[in-house]
């Protein structure tokens, strides 16, 4: 993948997306949460100063009406109210006698209080419960907000020319009569809200980053498991289907990982029921194209072997029928020719009949315990008059009985094959020799002719339907080229082995069958 390719993929993935929202939202916070800080916090200071303020001036009322006023009881329970408030207080009687102060320079606060109790009320005293004044009212004086007055107390922030300094400050009358002047600074206040809001500062700077890294490392955490599961999805596009997503929790991601490992187990086991599937469909489509060759290959082979035949008993009969010979000798000769050919024919078509119904299955075979010496010995002796035809002599090297399974009847068609060959073909010699031999578990049936070797050549062929090694010769003993196809196809519905051997001095086919 190129670096522009990344660079878009990156940019554009899940975990770029995500980490992006959540760092906005982490700033929105931040930033919404230092303006708030930055622009109510002094007015909540000034909030809560006012409310404690009050506070404090309804209990110190209530101390005056228990009837305490001077005595030390009151001075404490004074004392506990307004110690560690940074809170100024002072209370005097009508003729303005202090009865209870918290500084030692208490005219500074009893002249506050006298410039309040002179100053225009009526005029300082708002008209809106907002604290603005109507439209062409006159200001008391600058930098004086009232915040509450009631019949009772008055509060307002102002600035005291004496030390340039803004206070918030509260005067009026206990009920008792005695006056009440408390003032708190409020430059203190916006000092603890600059400190504070400066500290507040630096703590959101840092968690802001703080989270910014928890967030980014957070966000491939969770988008890890997705890029896995994108992985195994484009494994599975690219039909890999061995692809698994390894489940490492129980969250919505790993249990769409386990939906698509098994997705894949599916898919995996479909593919492999479809290539099942086509593969037989192959080997059909291949079977019926060698079916139809070996139709084509019969068809043609069939009507090469009939076309002799059927030409020569049509030339004779046609011979006799135009009396072409007229002595009887040559009459007996034309027939002997027609009924030899059509033997031949007849031969062919019962060993294709049977050729036919071994290789397609049609019989089923039904195993027997055979005396193979007793079935060869009897095949031999029927076959003197061929063995004398052709000047041949014939030798079994065993005399005592050797059991096998088979089915009699193509046991003895197998051997009766190979026999009449062996007979056929023999040559010098003119020597046969049947051998019967153990070898372990089975029984190998050994027929040896002397004569010229099979060509090399030719030794894969022979099992071939009408394949003939020496068609003039085959002509001669009246071969159909089928009989070893016969032997092969037997053999095979016998689940055994059969073969040739070559010999300097002749050929040896033979045949195996399991021992009894």
């Amino acid at each position: 993948m190129s670096s522009g390719k990344k660079k878009i993929r990156f940019r554009h993935s899940i975990r770029v997306q995500l980490a992006c929202i959540f760092i906005l939202a982490l700033v929105l916070v931040v930033v919404s949460s230092f303006a708030i800080n930055r622009f109510f916090l002094q007015d909540y200071y000034v909030r809560n100063r006012t409310q404690r303020l009050e506070k404090i001036f309804a209990q110190i009322d209530s101390i005056e009406e228990s009837g305490n006023t001077g005595s030390e009881v009151f001075v404490e329970e004074c004392g506990k109210l307004v110690n560690d408030t940074n809170i100024s207080t002072v209370i005097v009687d009508s003729s303005f006698d202090i009865r209870y102060s918290t500084e030692n320079r208490s005219d500074i606060l009893i002249s506050r209080l006298v410039w309040h109790i002179l100053s225009n009320d009526e005029k300082r005293a708002p008209s809106r419960e907002d604290g603005s004044r109507p439209e062409g009212e006159e200001e008391p004086f600058r930098g004086e907000k009232i915040l509450r007055q009631t019949d009772d107390y008055a509060m307002a922030i102002t600035n005291d020319p004496m030390v340039s300094s803004q206070y918030i400050e509260l005067w009026g009358i206990l009920g008792n009569g005695d006056l009440i002047f408390m003032r708190t600074p409020l430059e203190s206040i916006r000092e603890n809200v600059s400190i504070a809001n400066t500290f507040l500062f630096y703590i959101m700077a840092i968690s802001a980053a703080i989270g910014i890294v928890i967030i980014w490392f957070l966000s491939k955490k969770i988008t890890d498991p997705v890029l896995e599961l994108t992985e195994v999805a484009d494994r599975m596009a690219h039909l890999d289907f061995e692809a698994m997503y390894d489940a490492k929790g129980k969250n919505e991601i790993d249990e769409l990982g386990a939906h698509i490992n098994e997705l894949s187990v599916k898919l995996r086991e479909a593919m492999s029921d479809l290539q099942t599937a086509n593969n037989e469909l192959k080997k059909d489509i291949e079977k019926k194209e060698e079916l139809e060759n070996m139709r084509m290959e019969f068809v043609s082979n069939v009507s090469h072997e009939l076309k002799t035949p059927i030409a020569l008993i049509q030339g004779y009969a046609e011979g006799l029928k135009d009396n072409i010979s007229s002595d009887e000798e040559s009459r007996n000769f034309y027939c002997d020719v027609i009924m030899d050919e059509a033997d031949r024919m007849n031969k062919m078509v019962k060993n294709l009949l049977t050729l036919n119904r071994l290789e397609f299955g049609n019989e089923e075979i039904k195993l027997e315990r055979i005396n193979l010496t007793e079935l060869v010995k009897n095949c031999m002796t029927s076959s003197d008059i061929m063995l004398k035809q052709f000047d041949a002599s014939a030798t079994l090297d065993r005399a005592d009985a050797l059991y096998a399974w088979g089915e009699e009847f193509l046991v003895e068609e197998v051997f009766m094959n190979l026999f009449s060959n062996a007979i056929h073909y023999c040559s010098g010699e003119k020597r046969i020799e049947v051998s019967l031999k153990e070898k372990g578990d089975k029984v190998r049936v050994n027929v040896f002719n002397t004569g010229e070797p099979i060509p090399e050549e030719a030794v894969g062929h022979i099992w071939e339907k009408f394949y003939k090694v020496d068609k003039a010769r085959s002509r001669e003993v009246g071969g159909t080229g089928i009989g070893l196809s016969i032997v092969k196809a037997v053999m095979n519905s016998l689940n055994n082995d059969c073969g040739v051997v070559n010999y300097d001095n002749g050929v040896a086919f033979y045949f195996e069958l399991d021992r009894a």
